[in-house]
């Protein structure tokens, strides 16, 4: 069942003059936030539990989130006065509410003074609460109080109590609250299903490409030791090279005509342009001193920032790119598509990685650390046909990820479709 229309309305209904939530049941009122919440205004207590409001995990002791995360952030020690007390089962308006919409606190703490710590009265039955205050519906008319609140600046109590709520008897609150407990519970099992299918298929994918472009497309080659450790063994009619005997720097400088390129981990050597509409962002182009970038031809590789991170990027575009980068142009005849493919391989990326022990994510690869990875040259058709079969079954693994993908923002989109639904009053549940 993935549509709300499958599910009982309640017997009548009547207008609530509320845009966000339109109809609700005849026995359900509509009040002012403040019938339902007060601001707590207590300082925060000496020694007291940090909690920080997060939307992945709601509001949960600061330890907890650095251990989640895997970084840290700022904790007061002196001076606590300066944040507020928070109850168990308070909601939170922080600075991503906006984006998000309200947290609930399951801990007693302190929290930021630039939030608001909202306690509920007697006719909040929390559970529901939680759905309601981060519903689609409900964000989208907090975010209309203002249109000078921006993601990432504080949303204050007055922003609360201009968006009225439904006053709804604490025996359907609990039976909404259960009924969505249990379907988002499905659904969200459903979801990390498939996500872990995904995560199978993208390393299906990384095995059919590590095989394919070290050991060829004949299980009954003959193999011999590469003599190199990255490598290991390959077919025996390939030939080992010093990556600089396959590939040479191209240092020429932007030509008058050169359109600008972008080199990207996702999309490779692509012109700015075609990169701006493929991710819906503008980047910043360079207007003085073309001259200074560097040219690269069509079916080079350049060595980016990232490289270090992603591999090379093969281009797709003649055109020009920022100096700093590495182009490298091949000094024989090559298979882009094959090299394209070894170059982002994770052996290859380790190898790579390994060159340099003060390399770091964002600081420049150079030529020598290119020339430190030896490579494997199979014979040009070979190559042609290696490339042809990853590409091949690429294709089907990619094919079979757009569907769980597809499948994902349907079961999410139903999701958020049932919570709005049932927290308005759009359908019965109990």
């Amino acid at each position: 069942m993935m549509n709300t229309s499958s599910y009982p309305a309640y017997r009548s209904y009547k207008e609530s003059c509320v845009g966000w939530i339109s109809q609700i049941p005849a026995h359900w009122e509509i009040k002012n936030p403040k019938w339902l919440f007060s601001q707590r205004r207590e300082r925060a207590r000496k020694g007291e539990l940090q909690l920080a409001a997060t939307q992945k995990y709601g509001v949960i002791p600061q330890s907890d989130f650095m251990d989640f995360e895997g970084r840290r952030i700022t904790q007061v020690f002196l001076d606590f006065d300066i944040l507020k007390h928070v109850d168990a089962g308070d909601f939170v308006m922080s600075m991503r509410s906006f984006q998000g919409g309200l947290e609930y606190s399951e801990y007693t703490g302190c929290v930021s003074s630039a939030y608001v710590a909202l306690n509920p009265g007697p006719r909040v039955y929390a559970p529901f609460f939680k759905y309601l205050l981060k519903s689609s519906r409900y964000i989208e008319a907090l975010q209309a109080t203002s249109n000078l609140v921006r993601d990432g600046q504080a949303l204050r109590f007055e922003n609360f109590t201009m968006v009225p709520l439904p006053v709804v008897p604490i025996e359907e609150q609990c039976a909404i609250a259960a009924f969505l407990d249990g379907k988002c519970g499905k659904i969200d099992e459903a979801v990390r299903i498939k996500e872990e299918q995904i995560t199978l298929l993208r390393e299906r994918r990384q095995i059919l490409i590590q095989q394919a472009v070290t050991h060829g497309l004949n299980p009954s080659a003959p193999m011999k030791d590469s003599g190199i450790d990255w490598i290991g063994q390959i077919p025996a009619h390939w030939k080992v090279q010093r990556s600089k005997y396959v590939f040479t720097q191209r240092k020429e400088l932007a030509r008058k005509d050169d359109i600008q390129l972008s080199a990207t981990q996702s999309y490779g050597v692509i012109p700015q342009d075609e990169f701006e509409e493929l991710v819906g962002r503008r980047v910043v182009k360079i207007q003085t001193n073309l001259e200074k970038r560097k040219h690269v031809e069509l079916d080079d590789f350049v060595i980016s920032m990232r490289s270090f991170q992603g591999g090379l990027e093969r281009a797709f575009a003649t055109g020009c790119i920022r100096s700093s980068y590495v182009i490298l142009q091949p000094l024989e005849p090559v298979n882009p598509d094959f090299f394209g493919y070894l170059f982002k391989s994770p052996r290859y990326i380790k190898a790579l990685q390994a060159t340099g022990s003060f390399i770091r994510d964002g600081q420049d690869l150079n030529f020598d650390n290119f020339s430190k990875v030896d490579l494997f040259l199979p014979p040009l058709d070979e190559q042609a046909a290696i490339a042809a079969h990853i590409k091949a079954g690429c294709e089907k693994i990619d094919n079979g990820i757009a569907i769980k993908e597809e499948q994902i923002a349907a079961l999410k989109e139903y999701k958020t479709s049932l919570i709005n639904a049932a927290v308005t009053g759009k359908i019965k549940v109990a």
